[in-house]
């Protein structure tokens, strides 16, 4: 076994990376907030240069230009995690395919982050392709967490009834359509990222409303998971249910205040705890994928189904 794949075969630095590549994907939601809400959204005009002239910004492009130019070196940052985690999920031995698979996903995830970004500043801050752009950051975020969980020591958790992992999963969908009608209600917004940005052509007050609609019926949800399921998930759940009030506050008072910047971003970095927090309970409940045993365990794969097969459901 050569030196650097003992140096990299370790389970402490494989952990430590998943949890940086998870906090940087999420943090790159949240500076992308920031240049749309700062107007600089076509701050660098071009892509991937950030001019017809240069591949960094110039004084002629102002503030703006760095604000865009900056958040667009994240990826780099959030890209460079991406494949150290797979890079290290490779080198654990034995080797897991859980591990690779979702470590490949964030990689895969943030390469396509990568060129809607592009497109988005092609098609001029077009809001549906914003939108597309969000929606995706969520996507990757939830394979971020998945790897990030499967690099974690072991925890127990009993198999719990099909009703609360239906229930969970239920919860997560409506989570995902709060938080894609939630871009839907920016895209309505004051807040295009640039002075010349398309807008849906929404009324933003009925987006709105909808949107708070949709929050009451995760709150709903939520509420129901506490109050119905096992004391192992209640913990989980009233996270989730704390983080949802909290975002629900945020959001009534931006919208009666007239979405100020500070609040709105506050509501962006919001949206990305609630996602975690509903993932949190997925997890929870057992539901989320199984690990994957390493090849040529399958001894080791029978006894975990006879564990399986023994345990009792939750009720």
């Amino acid at each position: 076994m050569s030196r650097l794949h003992v140096l990299l075969d370790r389970p402490g630095l494989l952990r430590r990376t998943a949890l940086a590549s998870l906090a940087a994907n999420v943090g790159i939601v949240v500076t992308g907030g920031v240049v749309r809400l700062t107007g600089s959204g076509m701050g660098c005009p071009t892509w991937p240069r950030c001019d017809d002239t240069s591949l960094v910004p110039t004084r002629a492009l102002g503030y703006h230009g760095a604000i865009e130019f900056g958040n667009r070196t994240l990826i780099s940052v959030v890209g460079g995690l991406a494949v150290a985690c797979l890079v290290l999920a490779l080198a654990q031995l034995p080797r897991r395919r859980d591990r690779i698979t979702w470590s490949g996903l964030v990689v895969a995830g943030v390469a396509a982050q990568g060129l809607i970004g592009g497109v988005t500043v092609h098609m001029v801050l077009n809001p549906w392709i914003v939108s597309t752009h969000f929606l995706v950051s969520i996507a990757v975020i939830a394979a971020a967490y998945r790897f990030w969980q499967l690099t974690r020591e072991p925890v127990a958790h009993r198999v719990m009834a099909p009703r609360m992992r239906a229930l969970a999963w239920t919860l997560v969908g409506v989570t995902a359509v709060v938080l894609a009608v939630g871009t839907v209600v920016t895209g309505s917004g004051p807040h295009a990222g640039d002075a010349h940005a398309l807008r849906t052509g929404f009324d933003p007050g009925v987006v709105a409303q909808l949107h708070a609609d949709l929050v009451m019926l995760l709150i709903g949800l939520s509420v129901a998971l506490l109050l119905l399921g096992p004391a192992t998930l209640r913990r989980s759940v009233a996270v989730l249910v704390g983080v949802e009030l909290t975002q629900g506050v945020i959001g009534f008072v931006q919208y009666f205040t007239h979405l100020p910047v500070l609040l709105v971003a506050l509501h962006m970095a919001g949206a990305c705890a609630v996602w975690l927090a509903a993932l949190g309970v997925l997890s929870a409940t057992g539901a989320a994928p199984r690990s994957t045993p390493p090849a040529g365990s399958a001894p080791a794969a029978r006894a975990g189904e006879t564990a399986t097969a023994r345990s009792t459901p939750a009720r």
